[in-house]
């Protein structure tokens, strides 16, 4: 109706007919056109008279590859018998060219005096919709790849860097990596040396383990045109089809390589290098059985760069050994071997931080003197590292010169020790027992000592009664003459019962971030006395097992009083091992040992 209530014009109504942005096509009850909107033919390519009197769905209806549409598959004519309006978007028009354009549509049906007497067709170009859809569902796609990947790199990553075991550590890579990217896959290594020896480390199959596939494999050739070795030589990840892994092997190598696909199977691999910029060090095989679709390029950059890193962590394990083999041997040098004077019994132990480079500022010592006296030692410079080792041995040897040049009671040698320190050197404060070990062949033997700031030494006798010696306490080394406090050293004894035990120990033995260390005294006190009957070296042994110590160095020495009587004149009871086992380099003699026979000095009265 016009705005004064008339009829509208047929004039007015071709004009928005013809004007209508979407193609419009009215068809009749058999399908055919009877009439279009110049959008509509633009929109097939056609004229009007091209297309009036034809069927709509045989001339512009196409599946997405362009065959035909079957005419009861057709929801726009469908409208016809049903009577009810359709709609949808995922058709295709044919133009006259025979390209595709997807559209929208929509189907509505003609009524006229209440019949149907055919239908109206809106079409819309949804070629730039589609285009947008493909392109967001594309993205989205590489996204959930690139997701993938970088979830399997970072759980790689995370299996890398779980141990510094390199065997452990390949057989978790390995188990990551099937059936995630493949069916089986296995490391080949060259061991560390001047050969180029070669090692099958780990296999995983979909079955698990295939230990029988483990062991040496032949040398790795200097040049050869066979895949493992391009692939170990020029750092480039190698894919394997059928076709290459039917052809002849090369070298002894290539045939130990290919024995892996004649008894897992393999329709395509890939061969990634383990190397650093500065050498080779193996290469990672990940293979499919059955007839898969062939590894994409992102499957080959993720193993590539899974590669790169496991590389990287092989070499860095292997400086980890070398350093800790260095830091071992520089330790074992540090400490001191021990001597073994009549029937006394000696034996130490030394274990480093977990955390440290097997090297710190925890010693032990043990040596005699000029006059015949033996004494022992226990200490503990601040720190876990190189420094703290230079530091420690400074202090060391400072207590060694000091207590071999001046036949001083152990209150005097501190003291002088802690001047020493406060000014002939840079060391940091220092915890530390000394004592002497006095009496005549035979015994009995006496306890003479000073502590500096260190944890009571443990004595246990041979019933098993273990109490901590808590006199001769004085203030920590590197205090007392840096401050100009003029503190003292309480000199003590002690009597030390036929038999019984004395333990030095530092404090990693019974400090813990889980209890307190009056809970680590009780604990250690408490093992001690179940072990008081047991050989020297046993009874350290069994105390380190039992107590567990980590976080920090551990240093121990332990003595063994003889019976009664024993080495003294007349006595033919077998004397103990010259030299006693401890962590020292085992090439070195024990400081200020003297001759076989040599009788211990009495110096439990003043000389």
């Amino acid at each position: 109706m016009s705005p004064a209530g008339r009829p509208l014009e047929p004039d007015f109504l071709r004009a928005v007919f013809d004007s209508a942005g979407a193609g419009l096509y009215v068809i009749d009850t058999a399908g055919r056109i009877t009439a279009c909107n110049p959008s509509a033919q633009q929109f097939a390519g056609r004229s009007e008279e091209e297309m009036l009197g034809r069927d709509l769905h045989d001339l512009l209806h196409r599946r997405p590859d362009g065959s035909e549409v079957p005419r009861d598959e057709c929801r726009a004519l469908a409208v016809l018998e049903s009577g009810q309006p359709s709609q949808g978007s995922d058709e295709f028009l044919v133009r006259e060219d025979d390209t595709l354009v997807p559209i929208i549509w929509a189907s509505s049906p003609l009524r006229r005096a209440g019949r149907v007497e055919g239908a109206v067709v809106i079409l819309h170009d949804f070629s730039l919709h589609r285009r947008d859809a493909e392109e967001a569902a594309a993205r989205l796609t590489a996204l959930e790849g690139l997701t993938e990947r970088l979830i399997m790199v970072a759980e790689a990553s995370a299996v890398l860097s779980s141990t510094l075991d390199v065997p452990k550590m390949l057989h978790r890579l390995v188990r990551l990596l099937v059936p995630e990217l493949g069916d089986w896959a296995a490391v080949d290594a060259l061991v560390p040396g001047e050969s180029a020896e070669m090692q099958r480390i780990a296999v995983h199959t979909m079955d698990g383990t295939a230990e029988e596939l483990l062991g040496p494999l032949p040398p790795l050739p200097d040049a050869s045109p066979s895949v493992v070795v391009r692939a170990m030589r020029e750092d480039t990840p190698l894919r394997l089809d059928a076709d290459e892994l039917a052809a002849e092997a090369e070298t002894p190598l290539d045939q130990a390589h290919r024995e892996l696909f004649r008894q897992l199977g393999g329709h395509s691999a890939i061969v990634v290098p383990l190397r650093t910029p500065r050498q080779v060090l193996g290469a990672l095989t990940v293979a499919r059985t059955g007839q898969p679709a062939p590894y994409t390029e992102a499957e080959v950059t993720v193993l590539a760069d899974i590669g790169r890193r496991t590389g990287l962590v092989m070499e860095g394990a292997q400086l980890y050994d070398q350093q800790r083999h260095v830091a071992e041997t520089m330790q074992r040098q540090l400490l001191t071997p021990l001597p073994q004077v009549d029937h006394l019994k000696m034996a130490a132990r030394y274990r480093p931080a977990e955390v440290a480079a097997e090297i710190g500022g925890d010693w032990y010592d043990a040596f005699l003197l000029a006059d015949g006296v033996m004494t022992m030692v226990i200490g503990d410079v601040v720190g876990h590292d190189l420094q703290a080792a230079a530091h420690m041995a400074e202090v060391r040897n400072m207590l060694r010169a000091l207590a071999w040049d001046h036949q001083e009671p152990p209150s005097v040698i501190m003291r002088r020790l802690d001047e020493a320190m406060t000014n002939t050197s840079d060391a940091p404060m220092a915890t530390a027992v000394f004592a002497r070990i006095e009496g005549p062949e035979g015994g009995p033997w006496q306890l003479h000592w000073v502590n500096a700031g260190h944890p009571p030494p443990l004595l246990v006798t041979s019933d098993g009664h273990a109490r901590f010696l808590e006199g001769g306490h004085g203030p920590l080394l590197g205090i007392s003459s840096t401050l100009h406090l003029g503190l003292t050293w309480p000199d003590t004894r002690e009597d030390l019962p036929p038999q019984s035990t004395l333990l030095f120990y530092t404090d990693g033995l019974v400090e813990s971030r889980a209890y307190p260390i009056e809970t680590g005294l009780a604990n250690l006190r408490r093992h001690a006395a179940a072990l008081a009957r047991r050989d020297v070296e046993e009874f350290l042994d069994e105390l380190l097992a039992r107590i567990k110590p980590s976080g920090d160095d551990v240093a121990l020495l332990v003595l063994r009083i003889p019976a009664a009587g024993a080495g003294a004149e007349g006595d033919e009871s077998p004397a103990p091992p010259r030299h006693a086992h401890s962590p020292a380099t085992p090439d070195r003699a024990a400081p200020g040992s003297l001759v076989e026979g040599t009788p211990v000095r009495d110096t439990s009265e003043p000389a």
